[in-house]
């Protein structure tokens, strides 16, 4: 992507102080874009903000349609014009079934579903008609991989790829494209070991890292790739097409 076509962009990124969406956001600074990074963790927060300037910070919890509301209230007051949004804030909590009560599953489906829908609801809202937007969503491999006591977790991220598209068809000629990527195995812990036979559970012969992620939400941020339209593309090495033998 040319410096031209980014450096004025503004992109929000949810859940974008650790892991998958650290490194979200690493990427967008590297080629010159303001970020705004939406996050419940304070310090890491606004350590990010020290080290640059085109980052900024705001504390709340997706999980609230208030924050969120509030947040798009911010930006329209400060006249920023958010032209990407990458919904990747989630919750990976996983509750036997017969003690899967319904406190638990409003807290994963409202932070994995519900706060995607309304942050997007809120940016196409804050869209000039016909001109360049995205909308990446970061579902997970798990809506089509199960075990037990993943019942919310994999509803919300099923919800989402579902979301995706159904978003790509309400928001045909906008100029707005939204597309899903489902992450496989990602290692977002640098000290973290693994066998030869975690490896080898990927066509690509490893784990996945954080960067293997951000290639992509960056790649369908470019322009010229508008033609990739409601799609959900998994990164996972391959993992959830390799036979496992047992």
């Amino acid at each position: 992507m040319a410096m031209s076509d980014i450096s004025t962009k503004h992109v929000i990124v949810t859940g974008g102080c650790n892991g998958i969406g650290e490194e979200i956001v690493n990427q967008f600074l590297e080629i010159g874009a303001f970020v705004h990074v939406v996050d419940v963790d304070r310090e890491k927060g606004e350590k990010l903000v020290s080290l640059n300037e085109k980052l900024h910070f705001y504390e709340f919890d997706v999980a609230v349609p208030e924050n969120i509301t509030a947040f798009f209230k911010q930006l329209s007051s400060e006249s920023v014009e958010p032209h990407i949004l990458v919904n990747n804030a989630g919750i990976s909590r996983f509750k036997e079934l017969k003690v899967c009560d319904t406190s638990f599953w409003d807290d994963v489906v409202n932070t994995n579903l519900r706060a995607p829908f309304i942050f997007s609801r809120e940016f196409a809202k804050m869209h000039k008609p016909v001109s360049y937007g995205r909308i990446i969503n970061i579902a997970s491999t798990r809506f089509v991989q199960s075990e037990p006591g993943s019942e919310a977790y994999g509803a919300s991220k099923g919800g989402l790829v579902s979301l995706t598209h159904a978003l790509a068809a309400s928001l045909s000629g906008t100029g707005i494209t939204v597309n899903c990527v489902s992450p496989g195995w990602i290692n977002t812990n640098e000290n973290a070991s693994f066998s030869d036979v975690d490896h080898m559970q990927h066509f690509s012969g490893r784990i996945g890292k954080p960067c293997d992620v951000a290639n992509i939400v960056l790649f369908l941020c470019e322009p010229q790739n508008d033609f990739i339209n409601g799609e959900e593309i998994r990164v996972d090495g391959g993992m959830t097409r390799k036979m496992i033998y047992l």
